[in-house]
């Protein structure tokens, strides 16, 4: 069968799919786990014979929505949150993925950038990160704490002030994906910069070894949510950019409604940063490096986990889900 004579032939049913995945229509269960065995049948049908079709991206995202329908629809009774973190999120992570690898490929350039910029330009540190915090900090290093700057203020006073900003700093990550993807890329590039720009200044002086002690306590996750927010920032952006079979409208609905979830997961690691920055980077140089090293490496892990391992191990359990390339 030709492929224009098979879309004709399955148009109004795969409308009827559409329509239970946005919700304006009702069905029981039963009904959509008939519809997606359909569903799988037209998708198995579309590989064999229009395997570079973007037929088999549609019927491969309406076949994934559905199955996490029916998927959410037995779990809802149990634990909603429990759900979303331990499978939900995960799936769309691995659905996903090339977004997180192109984050992490932009992350380390613009780093690396910001490396490179602040060796050839003695001035770049001052102008990026401000005379006020560099000369502060140079009196700091002199004084032999050179994380002395992390140690002022209480300690909820801190946590609260750095959770905010992270948060904030990470929500435009996200919402600037609205762009096109050039607002994220813009973030991206400046917190990349200050921060490729800010490790070189703590190296130029000698304190290197200091400074990863104590930054990436909470740098850790704190630097990680970022990548991962700007991964559903440019999952905005594309959504727009690049509707596929979908009118650019829905697959707006779609992305956002995706992208927000896949940043509302990164939440709790920023608190939990936020709350490292300002109850144990204090202490950093007062610690044994074990013990820092210890902190560091176990929050990158729990991080590294979630977002670049999880997802796989969801996937391959839940391996009868079709999933998007």
């Amino acid at each position: 069968m030709r492929e224009v004579a098979f879309i004709k032939q399955n148009k109004e049913k795969w409308l009827d799919f559409e329509a239970v995945i946005f919700g304006k229509a009702k069905k029981n269960p039963d009904e959509i786990a008939g519809l997606y065995i359909h569903l799988i049948n037209d998708l198995s049908y579309a590989q064999t014979y229009y395997p570079k079709s973007k037929t088999v991206v549609y019927l491969n995202y309406l076949a994934s929505q559905i199955y996490q329908r029916i998927y959410k629809t037995k779990r809802h009774e149990k634990n909603r949150l429990l759900y979303f973190f331990s499978e939900e999120v995960p799936l769309l992570v691995y659905q996903y993925r090339r977004y997180v690898l192109y984050a992490f490929l932009l992350f380390f350039m613009f780093v690396g950038i910001g490396v490179l910029s602040a060796m050839y330009d003695d001035d770049l540190s001052r102008l990026i990160l401000g005379d006020a915090y560099v000369n502060k900090t140079l009196e700091n290093i002199k004084d032999g704490d050179a994380v002395a700057i992390y140690k002022s203020g209480s300690n909820w006073g801190g946590f609260f002030a750095i959770t905010i900003n992270n948060l904030r700093v990470g929500a435009m990550c996200f919402i600037m994906g609205i762009f096109g993807g050039i607002g994220t890329f813009y973030v991206m590039f400046k917190n990349c910069l200050m921060l490729g720009s800010f490790q070189y200044f703590f190296y130029e002086q000698g304190v290197f070894w200091e400074s990863v002690r104590g930054i990436w306590i909470h740098g850790s996750m704190e630097i990680f949510a970022i990548v991962i927010e700007s991964a559903a920032g440019f999952i905005l952006g594309a959504s727009i950019l690049f509707p596929q079979t979908f009118s650019r409208i829905n697959s707006l609905k779609i992305g956002f409604r995706n992208s927000f979830k896949i940043f509302l997961s990164t939440v709790p690691f920023t608190i939990a940063a936020g709350i490292l920055e300002g109850f144990v980077t204090r202490y950093s140089l007062e610690m044994p490096n074990w013990l820092n090293v210890v902190i560091i490496l176990s929050t990158l892990f729990a991080i590294s986990f979630y977002y670049l391992i999880f997802p796989f191990i969801v996937a391959k359990k839940l391996k009868s889900i079709p999933q998007i390339a």
